[in-house]
């Protein structure tokens, strides 16, 4: 993400706005590089394992899905092109603080879960590289923890992130998938592998269609990042317009993308294999490509991993300090750190809770099936505040996405996010207690403020809290998946 420079352009209020440095291009490359990491890396196999060989399907149907949830998206975010994502869109909506503080916990909530989803891919794509006899599994936490403590440290020292970087960032993790696909496609050529997998159900006693919606809602934790580029609409140029065709062609880009690779994962790894391990797209590259040096892949695979643990730790931490700036945490959690201006409590707070899930929950599956869970709640959200706010007309003109896409995405989306949907109540135990601690953390809040409401400010209205402390930003902005 571009650095948050301020320009001499000022909001209606006074305060400086954002500088609007991203065109059509940059704003292409930062969706889709938001989107592409470690669901397709570490999930295909546990995809496979729930249908067998139309692992694509549940893909494709989670494209779907993720596409008429981007229609609200792109009503909201050119209705109200400002910086704050679904909270805000909740916020406006329901006007309800409490609900925009679950809104904006839970979106935390997702971007830690989907860390510690890539520091577990990370350890198992280190050791299969650098050939580790781990035992057990207790190396490969090990090294997932020092991963997500390394990750803390940079988050700490500052991370000051580009749109120049992101570019960067996005070719190497595509790089990795355009692989996988040429693979495939030199597999078809030339007559090998096959590909008539691509049509064979596996579900197991499930029937078909239990599968399919079983796979879907994990698949749907590949799909996921879109919904963070509304959070660069100030450093946007002409948002209204730019965003509905790009957002839209990111989208569709990484679908194709998506389904592509799956096809070519199966058609050279029978489904059974594809669904052993948590590296299934080095061992599609072992298969098809045997003289491709399978360390560089792996390599490309732990920097796309890498990345995604990254972003998403910066994500948390910057959304935990700004809570407690906004009073609706603890204060403490909107400290910085005086010479790095980085938000260290914060950073402290989250790496904590990453640390929990690495050690206690472990499994691949259930980290990123949480990751969706949450995700689909609030996308459950955003598409019923798409139709309650249509009572506002807004400031100017903007996308407007067909009436019934918004109510299908509202029951698709809540839909997969039930245990009907064959989600296993691991996840909801880990949403659950995330949920718990913040809502915890919010009641201290709320007792601290009443204790000291003799010494408050007037209360802001438009606020998620009465109160704003003040004190310096830290260091540069972030972005999820």
């Amino acid at each position: 993400m571009a650095d948050t420079a301020a320009t001499e352009e000022q909001s209606p209020d006074g305060r400086p706005t954002l500088r609007r440095v991203m065109g059509p291009g940059l704003l292409l490359l930062f969706i889709v590089g938001d989107v592409l990491g470690t669901g397709i890396y570490a999930l295909t196999g546990t995809v496979a394992a729930e249908v067998g060989g139309v692992v694509w399907l549940p893909f494709l149907v989670a494209f779907l899905v993720a596409m008429v949830t981007a229609l609200s998206y792109l009503e909201l975010v050119t209705k109200y092109p400002q910086a704050a994502g679904a909270a805000l869109y909740a916020h406006k909506a329901f006007g309800v603080h409490f609900l925009t503080f679950l809104v904006a916990f839970a979106v935390m909530s997702s971007g830690i879960t989907s860390a510690s989803t890539a520091a577990r891919a990370f350890s198992a794509n280190a050791a299969e590289v650098f050939d580790l006899d781990l035992g057990d599994g207790i190396g490969i936490t090990l090294i997932g923890l020092g991963f997500m403590a390394l990750v803390g440290l940079i988050n700490h020292r500052g991370v000051g992130e580009s749109v120049k970087a992101n570019v960067v960032l996005t070719c190497v993790e595509l790089s990795g998938l355009l692989i996988i696909i040429a693979i495939g496609a030199w597999a078809l050529g030339i007559g090998e592998g096959d590909f008539s997998r691509v049509v064979e159900f596996d579900t197991g006693e499930r029937s078909a269609l239990s599968g399919v919606i079983a796979a879907t809602g994990l698949a749907f934790f590949a799909m996921v990042g879109f919904e963070d580029s509304v959070n660069m609409a100030e450093e946007t140029k002409d948002p209204r317009r730019t965003f509905p065709k790009i957002l839209l062609l990111g989208l569709g880009l990484t679908g194709v993308i998506y389904v592509l690779v799956s096809i070519s994962a199966i058609a050279l790894v029978p489904a059974d294999r594809l669904s052993e391990g948590e590296t299934p797209l080095l061992q599609v590259v072992e298969a098809g490509a045997p003289g491709f040096p399978l360390g560089l892949f792996g390599a490309i695979t732990m920097f796309a991993v890498a990345n995604t643990a990254l972003i998403n730790m910066l994500m948390a931490s910057r959304l935990v300090y700004g809570l407690g700036r906004e009073g609706v945490l603890p204060p403490l959690l909107g400290r910085v750190h005086r010479s790095r201006r980085t938000p260290t409590t914060a950073i402290l707070f989250t790496t904590a809770l990453a640390f929990g899930l690495i050690t206690f929950v472990g499994a691949v599956p259930a980290l990123g099936g949480t990751t969706a869970l949450l995700l689909l709640l609030v996308f459950t959200v955003v598409n019923v505040a798409v139709l309650v706010l249509r009572r506002d007309p807004g400031d100017g003109d903007h996308f407007r996405t067909p009436t019934a896409l918004p109510v299908i995405g509202a029951l698709a989306c809540g839909f997969l996010a039930t245990p009907r949907a064959g989600r296993p109540a691991e996840e909801y135990r880990i949403a659950g207690i995330l949920l718990v601690i913040g809502v915890v953390l919010w009641a201290v809040t709320v007792l601290l403020h009443r204790r000291g409401a003799a010494d408050r400010p007037p209360r802001d209205p438009d606020a998620l809290s009465g109160e704003r402390p003040r004190g310096p930003r830290p260091e540069g902005r972030s972005r999820a998946r």
